[in-house]
């Protein structure tokens, strides 16, 4: 991120988290021998001491993680030194918390205009403007930040040297001496200098060819020797390096699918056509760096060496305009880490080039930049069907790794053991896989595929879908074969920002799919049988807009209630939007106004007894979790009740488990997992200690019970069900299932 524009006072003291559990003496070997990146030249340490920061939110049960650390590594792809703070908190301080590796690459040095005040100085005319300084007080705030994240302690030295990760180029290593598992690596390419301005000489001129090569600069006091010129290709090898020393189970990136906005881009003196364009509402750098993270994903995993990622692409700027997803306590941890960043304390570092960014200070909860602290937002707003029963009972669940489709299918139905994880095809693939149950059994896969820029192939984003055609001995489903939907928005560009689908099967087997559209609406295609479909139309907008966009955020879903009508609900940035059918299996039309409070994310919708449907979100600003019921007689909305706060983000989960009961999960403050059964009122949430991946999974088995479902931040599947059927009955201890993937992988035959 560029710097914060508006720069704020110090804020107070508080105080720091409680040291995490140390690495395992695994872990150890492998940071200490060839797992780890190799130093090649010179070490420094720089120290100091601060005041102390709030904490973070403990877990909430005493028990330890059933995820190891020695199975997670994590990786996090950034443009300038506090995206990860902003952006990717709080899943990068708990995963660094947790014991496991962490290795951070900032691509840019960050150095902006080479001004290292705050805007409320009382003479910041006298403060010089020096780059390479500014370029090292950035790195110097985040490397306090990260000690921090990890030991509680920002004075915990760092040794500083050299690398080389590309043969001829160097780069500089940062590796934290009391855990040596964690390290930053900065490539110190020269930033844009302009959030929207079109430049050449950026990550954005570099991708799209207006510039052959991109420059580096060199910070204040580095080790590196000279200054380096990187080719598109080169940076995309980098970071193929990278991931093949890490071998991450994780890998986060910023936003590759930013939003556009209405604003004209500011007027440039580049005149190259290559970087004409709409005004998006992130920094450029963001969006960039992002692009070259998934073309060397790309490349990283079409080896098949490897086993396959995780992969998380967390939203920049846009999140400033979006409703506050983070509750206050959230809210301020991040900004006081931040603070940190931002040098807001003043200590004393022992470096001349500065201790921090101030241009971010300590402004991060109050200032401009206020809303991005108050945010955390995964690009994919996660599924609320990835776990369904397929046609003899059995459970089946479907994750994508390293872009393509995995499933894990139980043993037999009702058995709570699942076999797999076997490779269902697919590639390129983002974020969740959305399931649908056709009413023959068989099941139908839905997700969105980006495909990047190379001969005779355009850079665009488009739907995908996979039929089941048949079962295996061992009964996992067979996809033999993915076809592409294409996007509701034919300009490659626009196709850019479609959102992630949301599916039904209507009574008579037609299958009807939904997405956000570029700018705002919801377009659908329909195809009997899963097959045939329909083209691209645009559904009406909701009552009180007519057919205007009602900005639609992305986050959608669609069930079909008991008399066979489709209802789908979308968020927006001011309430909950309604559509339904008239008819049975009619594409569904602008229903009342719901009247619900503004959410914070991503609407999940459930089918309940006598046409009634029920919807889980997150409040704004307060990340609560509302359950809001609409009765088929009545047809008007109302907020039926409140789950008890336990913060986190992103997208309840919710499934009918019989009657007007249905089970629920969500992500808690400490990344923990919490689930309950709700009726009339929700029942008391219950807790499992499983760091995990976007959004829980939940489902009805065979013998009745709820079953909640995650993907593990090592790759592989976790569950649990109820001990018996019934809304009183609690859940079992967690399990995980098989390897993980790439550890021993099955590829689908046919």
């Amino acid at each position: 991120m560029s710097p914060a524009p508006e720069p704020g006072d110090p804020r107070r003291p508080l105080r720091p988290p409680r040291r995490p559990p140390g690495p395992s003496r695994r872990r150890l070997l492998q940071a200490a021998g060839g797992g780890v990146l190799a130093a090649t030249a010179g070490v420094g340490i720089y120290a100091w001491r601060t005041q102390q920061l709030p904490r973070t939110a403990e877990p909430s049960g005493g028990r330890r993680p059933l995820v190891d650390p020695a199975d997670q590594s994590f990786l996090q792809v950034i443009a300038h030194a506090d995206d990860g703070l902003y952006f990717m908190n709080p899943e990068l301080e708990q995963s660094i918390r947790g014991g496991a590796r962490s290795v951070t690459v900032c691509l840019t040095g960050g150095e902006a205009d080479g001004h290292n005040v705050s805007r409320r100085a009382t003479d910041p005319a006298g403060v010089p403007r020096n780059r390479p300084a500014f370029a090292r007080a950035r790195t110097n705030g985040l490397r306090a930040a990260h000690a921090v994240m990890a030991t509680g302690d920002p004075a915990a030295p760092w040794d500083v040297s050299v690398i080389s990760l590309l043969p001829g180029f160097q780069a500089e290593l940062h590796t934290l001496r009391a855990a040596p598992h964690h390290q930053l690596i900065f490539l110190e390419l020269v930033e844009s200098r302009a959030v929207w301005q079109a430049r050449a000489v950026s990550l954005r001129g570099l991708w799209l060819g207006a510039t052959d090569t991109l420059p580096t600069l060199r910070p204040a006091g580095t080790p590196v020797r000279r200054q380096y010129h990187y080719t598109r290709d080169q940076l995309t090898h980098t970071l193929v390096a990278v991931l093949d020393r890490v071998r991450p189970t994780v890998v986060r990136t910023l936003d590759p699918n930013a939003a556009h906005s209405r604003k004209r881009p500011p007027a440039s003196p580049d005149r190259d056509p290559r970087l004409t364009g709409l005004r998006y509402y992130d920094h450029q750098d963001h969006t960039a760096s992002a692009y070259f993270a998934q073309a060397a994903l790309a490349a990283y995993q079409g080896s098949n060496r490897h086993p396959p990622a995780v992969v998380e692409h967390y939203l920049g700027y846009e999140s400033g305009v979006l409703p506050n997803d983070v509750d206050l306590s959230t809210a301020r941890r991040k900004a006081g880490l931040l603070a940190v960043y931002g040098w807001a304390d003043h200590r004393r570092c022992g470096d001349p080039a500065g201790c921090g960014d101030r241009k971010v200070g300590g402004s991060a909860l109050h200032g401009g930049s206020g809303s991005w602290t108050r945010s955390t937002r995964l690009r994919a707003p996660g599924s609320n069907a990835w776990i369904r029963p397929a046609a003899d009972g059995r459970l089946t669940a479907f994750a994508v790794l390293g872009g393509a489709a995995y499933c894990w299918t139980e043993t037999r139905p009702g058995s709570g053991t699942f076999g797999g994880p076997v490779r269902a095809g697919g590639d390129l693939l983002q974020g969740q896989i959305h399931v649908v149950r056709r009413p023959d059994g068989a099941l139908q896969l839905f997700a969105t595929r980006t495909v990047l820029p190379g001969r005779n192939a355009a850079h665009r984003r488009e739907l995908v879908t996979a039929a089941q055609r048949g079962t295996a001995e061992d009964g996992r489903p067979l996809f033999p074969h993915w076809e592409s939907l294409g996007s509701p928005d034919a300009d490659p560009v626009r196709s850019l920002e479609i959102g992630f689908p949301a599916a039904v099967a209507a009574p008579d087997g037609t299958v009807h799919v939904f997405v956000r559209t570029w700018d705002g609406n919801i377009a659908h295609r329909s195809g009997p049988g899963g097959v045939y479909w329909s083209l691209w139309e645009r559904l009406e907008g909701p009552v009180g807009t007519l057919k205007a966009s009602p900005q639609v955020v992305d986050g959608l879903d669609a069930c079909v209630d008991s008399d066979g009508l489709i209802h789908l609900v979308a968020p927006s940035t001011g309430t909950v939007h309604h559509w339904v059918s008239k008819e049975a299996g009619e594409i569904p039309r602008p229903a009342a106004a719901t009247g619900l409070p503004q959410p914070s994310g991503p609407v999940s919708v459930v089918p309940l007894a006598g046409g009634a449907v029920r919807v889980a979100y997150r409040r704004s600003v307060t990340a609560q979790v509302l359950l809001a019921e609409r009765q088929r007689l009545i047809g008007g909305w109302r907020v039926s009740a409140q789950c008890a706060a336990v913060g986190g983000h992103g997208r309840v989960a919710a499934a009918p488990v019989g009657g007007d009961r249905m089970v629920l999960a969500a992500r808690d403050d400490a990344g923990d997992v919490r689930m309950a059964m709700a009726q009339d009122a929700p029942k008391p949430w219950q807790t499992g200690r499983v760091p995990h991946s976007a959004a829980a999974g939940v489902a009805q088995d065979a013998v009745g019970r709820a079953v909640v479902a995650v993907l593990g931040t090592d790759g592989r599947l976790y569950t649990t069900r109820q001990t018996s059927v019934g809304q009183g009955a609690l859940f079992r201890p967690w399990q995980g299932h098989a390897e993980a993937a790439g550890r021993r992988i099955r590829r689908e035959t046919t």
